[in-house]
């Protein structure tokens, strides 16, 4: 995927990553805390840890495929943000395997016997760890991102 609508295809698929990241890291860990809202969207946090994990790995190729055009100049802080992309595809399969513990803990919590507390707590703990990280991540690679593509721009005189 190179361009939609004659715009670099990563500037436009950037703004979903960065919405659903943070968007499904929310809900896992709401869903965690709250059973009621976990009864309610689990599966809908679900769709969005799976849609995350399709469209990450799309933003990252388009970002590649925008420095390869060579149309964008190259500098440390662009390195600095591929360096970082390099993970994205890790923080979206975080989310995934976050939404996977949830809905475990979703549907042997509604078994006749559920699950033990130490067991609902560790599950809980690494829904959370889990979700915290993706949210961490999406917040680095976005803040290098802004700083590769603005930061010269951005600069004030006293900055250097």
């Amino acid at each position: 995927m190179t361009t939609i609508a004659g715009l670099p295809a990563h500037i436009l698929l950037l703004h979903a990553v960065v919405a659903l990241v943070p968007l499904t890291g929310i809900l896992l860990i709401v869903c965690t805390l709250w059973p009621a809202a976990r009864r309610r969207l689990v599966w809908l946090v679900a769709v969005l840890a799976g849609v995350t994990l399709v469209v990450t790995p799309l933003t990252v190729t388009a970002g590649e495929w925008l420095v390869d055009t060579g149309k964008i100049g190259g500098s440390p802080q662009l390195d600095d943000h591929m360096h970082a992309g390099d993970y994205g595809v890790y923080m979206a399969l975080a989310l995934v395997v976050a939404a996977a513990l949830l809905a475990g803990l979703h549907l042997a919590g509604s078994r006749e016997r559920g699950l033990a507390m130490p067991v609902r707590l560790v599950l809980g703990v690494a829904v959370i760890a889990l979700a915290g990280g993706a949210m961490f991540a999406i917040h680095t690679i976005g803040e290098s991102g802004a700083k590769a593509a603005w930061g010269d721009l951005l600069a004030s005189p006293q900055d250097g």
